[in-house]
C-alpha cells in the first residue's frame, strides 16, 4: 500500500513541474488534462502527508518515554501516544478507501430513464414520483434537471421520462438507482381500498463527451415525426419529434421535448451517445465478473433494488438490507441516507476485493 501511496505522491510533484513548463501552460489540453489529475490526487496526497507527519510524531513521542521524565511529562507523553496512535489509524483506513479505483464516470452528469413497468396507470403514477424524488434531491443539490423526452399519461404519471441531471458528482450517487423499483399502496384508480404492488425500471447513464463516443452520420437514420401528448393525440402540426437509429448497434432513441426539430435532434444525440457508451461499458464491466461482484448494484437493471412501502411509510433497499421508516421524506427528495449507506457498502466491497488481490 505505501509503496503505491509514495507513487501518487512522485506523481503529484511531476505534476506540479509540468504545470510550471511554460510549453505545458501554452497547451490548453494538456494544461486541462494534467489540472485534473493533479486535483485527483490532491486529497490523496494530503491524507498520505499528515499520515507521514503523525507517524513521525509518533515515533518521537515513543523516543521521548525512553527519557528520564517526571510522572507529570510522562502521563502528557502517553496522553500523546494515544491520540496519535487514533488518529494514525483513521488516516490509514481513509488511505486504504482512496486507493480504491475510482469510477471514470463519477464526476459526470447522468441521463435517467424511468419506465412505468407492471401495474398499469399505477405503475406510470408510480414513474412520475419517482421522477419527482429525483428532480428534489437533484435542487438539494444544485444540480440542473432538463426533460429530454416523455410520454406523460392522462392521469398524471408517465409511461416513460428521460431527463439529463447536470451537476459535478452526479454520477457518483445516482449510479446505485439502476434497476426495478417497487411500490406497494392503495392505488389512486383504486376505489376498494386495497394494496397493490406496481412497478418502474430506472437506468442511469453516464453522459458521454463525444471525444469518447464518435458516431458517424452514415451510421444514424434520422425520422421526423408530429409530436403527440397524453392518450397519443397529436400536440403539433409540424414534423419537429425526432426519431435517431444507430444502426451498428440498433439503439433508437426520440425526442419531441422541444417544439424545434433542431433542438429535438441535439437532445436525442446526447441520450443516443449516452446509451451507445452503457451498452460498451456494460460489456466490458461483463468480462470483468469479479468487477461486478465487487460493487453494490449498478448493473442488472431487472434486478429489483428496492420497495417503496406506503402503507407502513417503510423504504428497503434489497441489495444492502436497509430498511428507514422515512418513506415520506424520501419520496420527497430526502435520499441521502440510503445512497450514502449505498456509497459506504459499496466502498467496503471494493476494499474487500482489493485487499484479496494485493
Amino acid at each position: 500500500m505505501f509503496e503505491r501511496l509514495q507513487a501518487v505522491e512522485d506523481r503529484y510533484e511531476r505534476l506540479n513541474e509540468l504545470l510550471s513548463d511554460p510549453d505545458i501552460v501554452s497547451d490548453m489540453e494538456k494544461l486541462r488534462t494534467y489540472s485534473k489529475e493533479q486535483s485527483d490526487l490532491q486529497e490523496t496526497v494530503d491524507t498520505y502527508r499528515a499520515y507521514k507527519e503523525a507517524t513521525k510524531q509518533f515515533d518521537s513521542a515513543k523516543q521521548m518515554l525512553e527519557e528520564p521524565l517526571d510522572d507529570e511529562m510522562k502521563d502528557l507523553v502517553k496522553m500523546e501516544i494515544a491520540e496519535l496512535s487514533e488518529q494514525i489509524e483513521s488516516l490509514e483506513g481513509r488511505l486504504k478507501l482512496l486507493l480504491v479505483p475510482k469510477d471514470p464516470n463519477d464526476d459526470k452528469n447522468v441521463i435517467m430513464e424511468i419506465r412505468g413497468a407492471a401495474g398499469g396507470d399505477e405503475a406510470a403514477l408510480f414513474a412520475g414520483n419517482l421522477y419527482r424524488m429525483y428532480s428534489r434531491f437533484a435542487e438539494m443539490n444544485h444540480w440542473k434537471v432538463e426533460v429530454m423526452d416523455a410520454s406523460p399519461t392522462e392521469l398524471g404519471g408517465f409511461k416513460e421520462i428521460v431527463f439529463m441531471i447536470n451537476g459535478n458528482g452526479a454520477y457518483s450517487k445516482l449510479k446505485y438507482e439502476n434497476g426495478a423499483h417497487r411500490v406497494q399502496r392503495v392505488p389512486e384508480t383504486e376505489s376498494g381500498g386495497r394494496i397493490h404492488t406496481s412497478t418502474a425500471t430506472v437506468a442511469v447513464l453516464p453522459e458521454a463527451e463525444e471525444v469518447e463516443i464518435e458516431i458517424h452520420d452514415k451510421d444514424i437514420r434520422v425520422d421526423t415525426f408530429a409530436s403527440s401528448g397524453p392518450g397519443g393525440q397529436s400536440v403539433n402540426t409540424t414534423m419537429s419529434a425526432v426519431r435517431l437509429t444507430h444502426l451498428p448497434t440498433g439503439i433508437t432513441v426520440s425526442c419531441q421535448d422541444e417544439k424545434s426539430q433542431i433542438k429535438n435532434k441535439e437532445k436525442a444525440m446526447k441520450v443516443l451517445r449516452a446509451r451507445i457508451y452503457d451498452k460498451f461499458m456494460q460489456e466490458a464491466q461483463a468480462e470483468y465478473d469479479e468487477k461486478r461482484k465487487s460493487a453494490v448494484g449498478t448493473g442488472d437493471r431487472s434486478e429489483r433494488i428496492r420497495t417503496y412501502n406506503f402503507p407502513q411509510n417503510r423504504v428497503t433497499d434489497h441489495r444492502i438490507g436497509l430498511t428507514i421508516q422515512k418513506l415520506d421524506q424520501i419520496i420527497e427528495g430526502k435520499m441521502d441516507e440510503v445512497i450514502d449507506a449505498l456509497i459506504v457498502e459499496d466502498q467496503a466491497r471494493r476494499l474487500e476485493s482489493l485487499e484479496k488481490h494485493d
